[in-house]
């Protein structure tokens, strides 16, 4: 990606957790960061005290993420005075990966957050529309870019980095904490690259130039339709799936 997150969205995928205690949810923030591009291969994560204080958790809880992240493959530990806890970006994570993941989402779930997550983009965008900056529009316009130029797992880290983006655009970090929320319950599923001829680089487009415009109904409206066209898109290859 050539763009680095924006700090309001980078800072929102660290806000306190709702509930506290809870290791999963820490390690599944932890790589969302990473797979979103705001964690990058080789960077030093915080100590376990600093994310600890950052996550509202304890260290042990930290600790006990760290673990589950090691054994993913996306942390690794190195002693000695320059050491620490590294991320391990995957470059090419197993292509059927996703597979095994969507197959244990039955339909229903994956409807009942589909339709949580066009609320939330579809009102991002509106307010987006409202409240942005050129810097945030910029942003839009580069994020878009990224996904013309994007194959295999990239293409899932542009989409997921583009509304991210909108969210923290929209300048309501209730809102950009939702989006981290879901965006980490669907994990990468909604934007999988499923099949070439994908119109999503001209709805990004669509939508940045309504943004841009301060045209919040129709940023709203043209952010719903992405997202129904995604869902419908997973929904089939859900059925395919679950077929004998």
């Amino acid at each position: 990606m050539r763009q680095g997150m924006s700090h309001s969205a980078r800072s929102a995928m660290f806000a306190p957790l709702g509930q506290v205690g809870r290791a999963e949810a820490v390690a599944a923030r932890l790589v969302d960061a990473i797979t979103l591009g705001l964690l990058v291969d080789e960077e030093q994560l915080p100590s376990e005290a600093d994310l600890a204080a950052q996550f509202g958790v304890s260290t042990v809880t930290v600790r006990e993420a760290l673990v589950a992240l090691r054994q993913q493959g996306l942390v690794e530990t190195r002693r000695g005075r320059s050491g620490g806890s590294f991320v391990r970006a995957p470059a090419n994570p197993p292509p059927d990966a996703w597979r095994a993941r969507l197959s244990e989402v039955s339909l229903s779930d994956l409807r009942d957050v589909g339709d949580h997550y066009l609320a939330i983009a579809g009102a991002a965008a509106k307010l987006a529309a409202e409240r942005s900056s050129p810097e945030d529009v910029a942003r839009l316009r580069l994020a878009t870019d990224d996904l013309r130029t994007a194959q295999g797992i990239d293409v899932t880290r542009a989409e997921r980095q583009f509304h991210l983006e909108i969210a923290a655009a929209a300048q309501s970090p209730r809102l950009t904490h939702e989006e981290v929320h879901l965006q980490s319950e669907l994990g990468g599923l909604l934007w999988l690259p499923l099949g070439a001829g994908s119109p999503a680089c001209e709805e990004h487009a669509a939508i940045t130039a309504a943004i841009a415009s301060a045209d919040g109904e129709l940023a709203r409206k043209l952010t719903e339709e992405h997202l129904l066209g995604a869902l419908d898109r997973l929904a089939d290859v859900h059925l395919d799936l679950l077929s004998p």
